[in-house]
């Protein structure tokens, strides 16, 4: 199985249910596409609907809402341009407060939901560099 082979860090760090979600996608879009970076944005893709990326690793979304966690994720993703990033841009500014809250983000409580969304991000960044370093 070439998803299993290839699963990223922080999907390893994840739960079962998120690895094989991943990984039936990856493996998918292998037989359709062939192996490399384009199985990858169709697993991801397919992560996005139902989990959203929370430091280090995955979490199902807020209260289980399914569908695309930002515009780019709704339609075919070109050449270019950026994703959110596993941010789930729908959800609301409360359950964002609570992610940039676990994420330990300064100054959060004075955040627009934009700005919340930005510092996740950025979080998010900053913890998977982290987790691969040590």
């Amino acid at each position: 199985m070439p998803g299993r082979q290839e699963l990223p860090s922080t999907l390893e760090r994840s739960s079962k249910d998120a690895q094989r979600t991943w990984i039936k996608a990856h493996d998918s879009a292998v037989e359709e596409y062939g192996e490399g970076e384009r199985a990858h944005r169709v697993a991801y893709g397919a992560l996005k609907h139902t989990y959203e990326k929370v430091g280090d690793h995955w979490e199902r979304k807020e209260g289980g809402r399914k569908g695309p966690s930002d515009p780019q994720s709704a339609r075919p993703r070109r050449q270019g341009g950026r994703s959110g990033e596993g941010v789930d841009e729908q959800a609301s500014k409360e359950h964002l407060y609570g992610v940039a809250q676990r994420l330990g983000v300064e100054g959060r409580s004075r955040m627009s939901k934009a700005e919340l969304l930005d510092a996740i991000r950025k979080a998010n960044r900053s913890q998977t560099r982290a987790s691969r370093s040590g």
